[in-house]
């Protein structure tokens, strides 16, 4: 999936990061999230997935952008 599909939820030069990359969360077509983040070693996930870490600020904002 390339990044031109996904709808970008957060970063959008409101928040303490402007526009760079930072902690992001970004919507698919599918109806799934793509999250960007500080990678995480907290445990170690299953073949296939990884975890990544973001502040709360970010996952609030997410909640705004789709109206929650």
């Amino acid at each position: 999936m390339a990044r031109e599909e996904l709808t970008r939820l957060t970063g959008n030069g409101n928040g303490e990061c402007g526009e760079d990359d930072c902690p992001n969360v970004y919507a698919t077509k599918r109806g799934t999230f793509v999250v960007q983040g500080d990678v995480s070693e907290a445990f170690q996930p299953p073949t296939g997935e990884g975890l990544v870490e973001i502040p709360e600020s970010v996952l609030r904002e997410v909640f705004r952008a789709l109206g929650w």
